[in-house]
């Protein structure tokens, strides 16, 4: 099996949010198990926890809420404006 890395671009609004979400369904609620129910699948969210965690200094600034809360607008705007990023290719 080919083990190559594989490397995901997200913008730093798209990080920041995936960050505050796997936060919340990893470790303030037991959703993670609810809605993932192949242990398997955990290991490449955790793996994509961490390296945001390390990656994001966000998410250690006082006013986490106000610029989380900005960038959800931001990506909302994008999403509605039709302008969002898809760099991925159908399956």
């Amino acid at each position: 099996m080919d083990e190559e890395p594989i490397t995901i671009k997200l913008t730093r609004d798209q990080a920041f949010v995936l960050s505050d979400w796997l936060y919340q369904v990893m470790f303030r609620s037991d959703a993670l198990e609810g809605i993932v129910h192949d242990q398997a699948v955990w290991s490449p969210i955790h793996t994509i926890s961490g390296t945001l965690d390390k990656s994001l200094t966000e998410i250690f600034m006082p006013d986490y809420g106000p610029r989380l809360e900005a960038a959800k607008q931001r990506l909302r705007t994008d999403l509605s404006d039709g302008t969002a990023g898809n760099t991925g290719e159908s399956r």
